[in-house]
């Protein structure tokens, strides 16, 4: 089966749920908007997190870019896994796995606005991985991260594309 895959002028991926290829809705502790917003900054197909493994911060403690054969499709963003084994683990329990706040940068989100995220800015507080804009950002964001992950938890439910720098 083929499917239109529309992205708007920001990158974000659009139609992929009318034409049947988003998961099930995401569970959350908390509200979230109607349409979960997902990091496909820089990418004309729609990827997520520019191509990196969720997974792989968990399971390596580093970066690892994904494989377009190991893809699922959730949130309306296609998810690249560098291995098999990952892909699975994922597909079992993607909350485990996804970065919180779509995976834009979690500082940004915090302030009220959504960035792109670089794969080497990421840090895993109480077992959920975070990104960020660069490393600089992840210093300052690691200097209170409690403070920043109710700010940004407050403020996800009413960021939407309006909101993409």
């Amino acid at each position: 089966m083929s499917a239109l895959l529309l992205l708007n002028r920001r990158g974000l991926l659009l139609g992929a749920a009318a034409a049947g290829l988003a998961g099930p809705a995401r569970a959350a502790s908390g509200p979230l908007p109607k349409t979960v917003p997902v990091n496909t900054l820089g990418s004309r197909d729609g990827v997520a997190i520019r191509g990196f493994d969720p997974v792989a911060y968990f399971q390596e403690g580093a970066p690892r870019r994904g494989l377009a054969e190991h893809s699922i499709v959730r949130d309306e963003a296609v998810w690249r896994f560098a291995s098999a084994e990952n892909k699975a683990l994922f597909a079992a329990d993607p909350l485990r796995y996804l970065p919180a706040f779509g995976g834009f940068c979690a500082y940004g989100t915090s302030r009220g606005y959504l960035v792109k995220t670089e794969p080497e800015a990421w840090s895993i507080v109480s077992g959920r991985l975070y990104l960020n804009y660069d490393l600089g950002t992840r210093t300052t964001w690691l200097q209170d991260t409690a403070t920043y992950i109710v700010r940004a938890e407050r403020l996800w439910p009413t960021l939407g594309e309006r909101d993409i720098r």
